[in-house]
Protein backbone atom coordinates (compact mmCIF):
# COMPACT_ATOMS: atom_id res chain seq x y z
CA UNK A 1 0.00 0.00 0.00
CA UNK A 2 2.79 2.45 0.92
CA UNK A 3 4.67 1.67 -2.28
CA UNK A 4 1.57 2.53 -4.32
CA UNK A 5 1.21 5.83 -2.44
CA UNK A 6 4.88 6.59 -3.10
CA UNK A 7 4.45 5.74 -6.77
CA UNK A 8 1.47 8.08 -7.17
CA UNK A 9 3.32 10.83 -5.30
CA UNK A 10 6.32 10.53 -7.62
CA UNK A 11 4.00 10.50 -10.63
CA UNK A 12 2.31 13.66 -9.39
CA UNK A 13 5.70 15.37 -8.99
CA UNK A 14 7.07 14.33 -12.37
CA UNK A 15 4.00 14.36 -14.63
CA UNK A 16 0.57 15.57 -13.62
CA UNK A 17 -0.52 14.77 -17.19
CA UNK A 18 -0.13 11.05 -16.45
CA UNK A 19 -0.85 11.20 -12.72
CA UNK A 20 -4.48 12.24 -13.11
CA UNK A 21 -5.68 9.43 -15.43
CA UNK A 22 -3.56 6.80 -13.63
CA UNK A 23 -4.99 7.82 -10.26
CA UNK A 24 -8.49 7.15 -11.66
CA UNK A 25 -7.75 3.55 -12.61
CA UNK A 26 -9.04 0.66 -10.45
CA UNK A 27 -6.78 -1.41 -8.24
CA UNK A 28 -4.55 -3.83 -10.09
CA UNK A 29 -4.65 -1.85 -13.31
CA UNK A 30 -3.58 1.32 -11.51
CA UNK A 31 -0.48 -0.35 -10.07
CA UNK A 32 0.35 -1.89 -13.44
CA UNK A 33 0.12 1.32 -15.45
CA UNK A 34 1.94 3.26 -12.72
CA UNK A 35 4.69 0.63 -12.72
CA UNK A 36 5.08 0.94 -16.49
CA UNK A 37 5.17 4.74 -16.54
CA UNK A 38 7.58 5.00 -13.61
CA UNK A 39 9.97 2.37 -14.99
CA UNK A 40 10.05 4.11 -18.34
CA UNK A 41 10.25 7.52 -16.69
CA UNK A 42 13.30 6.28 -14.80
CA UNK A 43 14.90 5.36 -18.12
CA UNK A 44 13.93 8.69 -19.68
CA UNK A 45 15.60 10.61 -16.85
CA UNK A 46 18.93 9.01 -17.75
CA UNK A 47 18.51 9.81 -21.44
CA UNK A 48 17.82 13.49 -20.68
CA UNK A 49 20.46 14.01 -17.95
CA UNK A 50 22.77 16.87 -18.99
CA UNK A 51 25.48 15.81 -16.53
CA UNK A 52 25.95 12.26 -17.83
CA UNK A 53 28.07 11.58 -20.89
CA UNK A 54 26.81 9.13 -23.49
CA UNK A 55 29.04 6.17 -22.48
CA UNK A 56 27.85 6.56 -18.87
CA UNK A 57 24.23 6.72 -20.00
CA UNK A 58 24.68 3.56 -22.06
CA UNK A 59 26.31 1.77 -19.12
CA UNK A 60 23.53 2.74 -16.70
CA UNK A 61 20.80 1.83 -19.17
CA UNK A 62 22.30 -1.60 -19.80
CA UNK A 63 22.62 -2.14 -16.05
CA UNK A 64 18.91 -1.43 -15.73
CA UNK A 65 18.09 -3.71 -18.66
CA UNK A 66 20.09 -6.62 -17.28
CA UNK A 67 18.68 -6.05 -13.80
CA UNK A 68 15.08 -6.15 -15.02
CA UNK A 69 15.78 -9.25 -17.08
CA UNK A 70 17.25 -10.94 -14.02
CA UNK A 71 14.44 -10.29 -11.54
CA UNK A 72 13.35 -13.59 -10.04
CA UNK A 73 16.40 -15.40 -11.36
CA UNK A 74 19.06 -14.69 -8.79
CA UNK A 75 18.74 -10.90 -8.96
CA UNK A 76 16.26 -8.95 -6.86
CA UNK A 77 14.68 -5.61 -7.59
CA UNK A 78 16.20 -4.16 -4.42
CA UNK A 79 19.67 -5.03 -5.68
CA UNK A 80 19.04 -2.99 -8.82
CA UNK A 81 17.98 0.05 -6.81
CA UNK A 82 20.97 -0.36 -4.49
CA UNK A 83 23.38 -0.49 -7.43
CA UNK A 84 21.91 2.68 -8.92
CA UNK A 85 21.99 4.52 -5.58
CA UNK A 86 25.75 3.97 -5.40
CA UNK A 87 26.46 5.61 -8.74
CA UNK A 88 29.14 8.29 -8.43
CA UNK A 89 26.85 10.95 -9.90
CA UNK A 90 23.55 11.35 -8.02
CA UNK A 91 20.55 10.04 -9.94
CA UNK A 92 16.92 11.20 -9.45
CA UNK A 93 14.70 9.29 -7.05
CA UNK A 94 12.47 7.96 -9.82
CA UNK A 95 15.52 6.31 -11.40
CA UNK A 96 17.08 4.96 -8.22
CA UNK A 97 13.80 3.34 -7.21
CA UNK A 98 13.14 1.62 -10.53
CA UNK A 99 13.54 -1.75 -8.82
CA UNK A 100 10.64 -0.88 -6.52
CA UNK A 101 8.47 0.36 -9.38
CA UNK A 102 9.10 -2.92 -11.18
CA UNK A 103 7.56 -4.81 -8.25
CA UNK A 104 4.44 -2.63 -8.06
CA UNK A 105 2.29 -4.49 -10.61
CA UNK A 106 0.46 -7.77 -9.87
CA UNK A 107 2.63 -10.84 -10.51
CA UNK A 108 0.38 -12.00 -13.36
CA UNK A 109 1.40 -9.00 -15.52
CA UNK A 110 4.61 -7.66 -13.93
CA UNK A 111 6.95 -9.73 -16.17
CA UNK A 112 5.43 -8.07 -19.27
CA UNK A 113 6.32 -4.67 -17.81
CA UNK A 114 9.85 -5.86 -16.97
CA UNK A 115 10.29 -7.12 -20.52
CA UNK A 116 9.09 -3.86 -22.08
CA UNK A 117 11.19 -1.73 -19.74
CA UNK A 118 14.30 -3.88 -20.19
CA UNK A 119 13.92 -3.69 -23.97
CA UNK A 120 13.48 0.07 -23.85
CA UNK A 121 16.57 0.50 -21.66
CA UNK A 122 18.62 -1.62 -24.05
CA UNK A 123 17.40 0.33 -27.08
CA UNK A 124 18.11 3.63 -25.35
CA UNK A 125 21.62 2.42 -24.53
CA UNK A 126 22.18 1.82 -28.25
CA UNK A 127 20.88 5.29 -29.06
CA UNK A 128 23.18 6.83 -26.44
CA UNK A 129 26.15 5.01 -27.95
CA UNK A 130 25.45 6.44 -31.42
CA UNK A 131 24.71 9.91 -30.06
CA UNK A 132 21.05 9.77 -31.16
CA UNK A 133 22.11 10.13 -34.77
CA UNK A 134 19.00 10.61 -36.90
CA UNK A 135 19.65 10.89 -40.64
CA UNK A 136 16.52 9.48 -42.29
CA UNK A 137 12.82 9.08 -41.63
CA UNK A 138 13.52 5.40 -41.00
CA UNK A 139 15.91 6.43 -38.22
CA UNK A 140 13.20 8.67 -36.76
CA UNK A 141 10.68 5.82 -36.94
CA UNK A 142 13.13 3.58 -35.09
CA UNK A 143 13.72 6.16 -32.37
CA UNK A 144 10.06 7.07 -31.86
CA UNK A 145 9.19 3.37 -31.69
CA UNK A 146 11.95 2.75 -29.15
CA UNK A 147 10.86 5.48 -26.79
CA UNK A 148 7.08 5.73 -27.31
CA UNK A 149 5.58 3.38 -29.89
CA UNK A 150 6.55 0.42 -27.73
CA UNK A 151 4.76 2.06 -24.78
CA UNK A 152 1.56 2.03 -26.84
CA UNK A 153 1.98 -1.70 -27.36
CA UNK A 154 2.47 -2.26 -23.63
CA UNK A 155 -0.64 -0.28 -22.74
CA UNK A 156 -2.65 -2.33 -25.23
CA UNK A 157 -1.45 -5.46 -23.47
CA UNK A 158 -2.38 -4.02 -20.07
CA UNK A 159 -5.95 -3.24 -21.20
CA UNK A 160 -6.29 -6.76 -22.62
CA UNK A 161 -4.89 -8.32 -19.45
CA UNK A 162 -7.22 -6.41 -17.14
CA UNK A 163 -10.61 -6.65 -18.84
CA UNK A 164 -10.12 -8.16 -22.27
CA UNK A 165 -10.18 -4.84 -24.16
CA UNK A 166 -8.88 -5.39 -27.68
CA UNK A 167 -7.03 -2.64 -29.54
CA UNK A 168 -5.27 -2.18 -32.86
CA UNK A 169 -1.56 -2.59 -32.11
CA UNK A 170 -0.49 -0.77 -35.29
CA UNK A 171 -2.57 2.22 -34.23
CA UNK A 172 -0.99 1.99 -30.77
CA UNK A 173 2.49 2.32 -32.26
CA UNK A 174 1.38 5.33 -34.31
CA UNK A 175 -0.16 6.85 -31.18
CA UNK A 176 3.17 6.68 -29.40
CA UNK A 177 5.14 7.92 -32.39
CA UNK A 178 2.82 10.90 -32.80
CA UNK A 179 3.12 11.93 -29.17
CA UNK A 180 6.89 11.61 -29.30
CA UNK A 181 7.03 13.74 -32.45
CA UNK A 182 5.13 16.46 -30.59
CA UNK A 183 7.66 16.21 -27.76
CA UNK A 184 10.53 16.52 -30.24
CA UNK A 185 9.00 19.70 -31.66
CA UNK A 186 8.36 21.10 -28.20
CA UNK A 187 11.84 20.32 -26.88
CA UNK A 188 13.77 21.27 -30.02
CA UNK A 189 15.90 24.04 -28.48
CA UNK A 190 16.67 22.01 -25.35
CA UNK A 191 17.75 19.00 -27.42
CA UNK A 192 20.03 21.14 -29.59
CA UNK A 193 21.60 22.54 -26.42
CA UNK A 194 22.72 19.01 -25.53
CA UNK A 195 23.82 18.52 -29.15
CA UNK A 196 21.04 16.10 -30.09
CA UNK A 197 19.06 16.64 -33.29
CA UNK A 198 16.07 14.36 -33.88
CA UNK A 199 15.20 15.95 -37.24
CA UNK A 200 16.16 13.81 -40.27
CA UNK A 201 18.54 15.42 -42.75
CA UNK A 202 16.81 18.16 -44.73
CA UNK A 203 13.78 18.27 -42.45
CA UNK A 204 12.41 21.41 -40.84
CA UNK A 205 9.49 21.94 -38.51
CA UNK A 206 6.99 21.64 -41.37
CA UNK A 207 8.12 18.10 -42.20
CA UNK A 208 8.08 17.02 -38.57
CA UNK A 209 4.63 18.53 -38.09
CA UNK A 210 3.42 16.41 -41.03
CA UNK A 211 5.04 13.34 -39.47
CA UNK A 212 3.32 14.08 -36.16
CA UNK A 213 -0.09 14.64 -37.78
CA UNK A 214 0.16 11.44 -39.81
CA UNK A 215 0.87 9.38 -36.73
CA UNK A 216 -1.63 11.22 -34.53
CA UNK A 217 -4.34 10.31 -37.04
CA UNK A 218 -3.64 6.72 -35.96
CA UNK A 219 -4.04 7.84 -32.35
CA UNK A 220 -7.51 9.13 -33.22
CA UNK A 221 -8.34 5.82 -34.89
CA UNK A 222 -7.08 3.98 -31.79
CA UNK A 223 -9.21 5.90 -29.30
CA UNK A 224 -12.29 6.10 -31.56
CA UNK A 225 -12.38 2.31 -31.72
CA UNK A 226 -12.52 1.99 -27.92
CA UNK A 227 -15.87 1.39 -26.26
CA UNK A 228 -17.48 4.46 -24.71
CA UNK A 229 -16.85 4.69 -20.96
CA UNK A 230 -14.29 1.87 -21.13
CA UNK A 231 -11.30 2.20 -18.82
CA UNK A 232 -8.95 2.55 -21.77
CA UNK A 233 -11.03 5.28 -23.42
CA UNK A 234 -11.35 7.22 -20.17
CA UNK A 235 -7.58 7.00 -19.71
CA UNK A 236 -6.82 8.59 -23.08
CA UNK A 237 -9.79 10.97 -23.29
CA UNK A 238 -9.95 12.97 -20.03
CA UNK A 239 -13.14 14.78 -21.10
CA UNK A 240 -15.12 11.55 -21.17
CA UNK A 241 -17.94 11.11 -18.60
CA UNK A 242 -16.14 8.26 -16.85
CA UNK A 243 -13.06 10.35 -16.28
CA UNK A 244 -15.06 13.33 -15.11
CA UNK A 245 -16.76 11.21 -12.46
CA UNK A 246 -13.32 10.41 -11.05
CA UNK A 247 -12.07 14.02 -11.11
CA UNK A 248 -15.08 16.35 -10.92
Amino acid sequence: MQLCKDALAILKETSRTFYIPISCLPGGLQESVASAYLCMGAIDEIEDDFELDNPTKASLLRKISFGLQGIGNGFSASELSLALSKHEQPLPEVTIRIGEWAMLAPETIAPRIWEASAAMADRMAAWAECGWEINTEMDLDAYTYSVAGSVGLLLSDLWAWYDGTQTNRSYAVGFGRGLQAVNILRNRSEDLTRQVDFFPNGWGEEELHKYARRNLSLADAYTNALLKNSLARNFFLPNSPGFSSCHP
